[in-house]
């Protein structure tokens, strides 16, 4: 009877993943195995190679590993931090820390722009402090600087999750046993979160090598993201055969990448030693 009421219960959620993700994903892919006239071909996702793209992706993954390690260098002593504290409520800790995503995301990189444009607020203080104003804007220091601010807390939910997740007992072990702060961190506490740190990567580095609203907003459209190169295959070209076959090119290629992640942080999850 308990079976028969949860399958019942899994019917909608079923009903949504086939038609707002199966469904779509199979006309994408069917969309990339044909050319415009319908025909079957494999060009579409080998376009992915041409000199403009394969130079797009090595942009976009050169943009998206960057951030990646920018949030980790700065999640994780600000987790390790946040655990330490003498802090009751770290729950309000962390709710000013993720209270910029409430904010629409549109808005957020808009205020980012009016922030770092030649005539935006930053530059406007310098000036005033009579100060070398900064020129960033357009450039692929904004888009990581947007990239990092977008997905920053994304990177440090997990961390921070798994973090507190340690038993204190276990630290207070290690340092019975004459373990310094630093092999505490690097012996104990860093294997032991190590699972966070993946869901971590996984969460920014996927959404950033896909990302293409950053890179027209911060990068002015100067700089072409695959990202980029798809949406105006289907907004501006309307040639949505290539535009699918490079979308799933880039499916693939982040799927494998994760893949071959995840499989390396399992083995170096596996233990810890004192």
């Amino acid at each position: 009877m308990n079976r028969s009421r949860t399958r019942l219960l899994a019917i909608p959620y079923i009903i949504w993943i086939a038609g707002f993700t199966v469904i779509p994903l199979i006309f994408i892919i069917a969309k990339a195995m044909t050319d415009q006239g319908g025909a079957f071909t494999v060009g579409n996702l080998f376009a992915i190679f041409s000199p403009i793209h394969r130079k797009a992706l090595i942009m976009s993954l050169s943009l998206a590993a960057v951030s990646t390690v920018i949030c980790i260098l700065i999640a994780y002593p600000a987790a390790i931090i946040l655990r330490e504290s003498h802090i009751k409520k770290k729950s309000i800790i962390l709710f000013i820390l993720i209270l910029p995503m409430w904010m629409n995301f549109i808005l957020r990189i808009l205020a980012m722009q009016m922030l770092i444009s030649n005539n935006g607020i930053i530059n406007h203080i310098l000036e005033v402090l009579s100060l070398p104003q900064i020129k960033i804007i357009n450039t692929p220091q904004a888009i990581v600087l947007g990239m990092v601010y977008d997905y920053l807390p994304y990177m440090l939910l997990p961390v921070l999750n798994s973090i507190l997740s340690i038993p204190q007992d276990v630290i207070e072990a290690a340092q019975d046993l004459g373990s310094d702060r630093l092999h505490v961190i690097t012996h104990i506490i860093l294997p032991l979160s190590l699972g966070g740190v993946g869901s971590g990567i996984t969460m920014v580095f996927v959404p950033s090598m896909t990302e293409f609203v950053i890179a027209n907003i911060l990068g002015g459209g100067k700089i072409l993201l695959l990202g980029n190169i798809i949406e105006q295959e289907f907004t501006v070209s309307m040639n949505w055969n290539l535009g699918s076959g490079l979308s799933v090119s880039l499916m693939a290629f982040v799927l494998i990448t994760t893949l071959i992640f995840g499989r390396g942080n399992e083995e170096r999850a596996g233990g810890f030693s004192l």
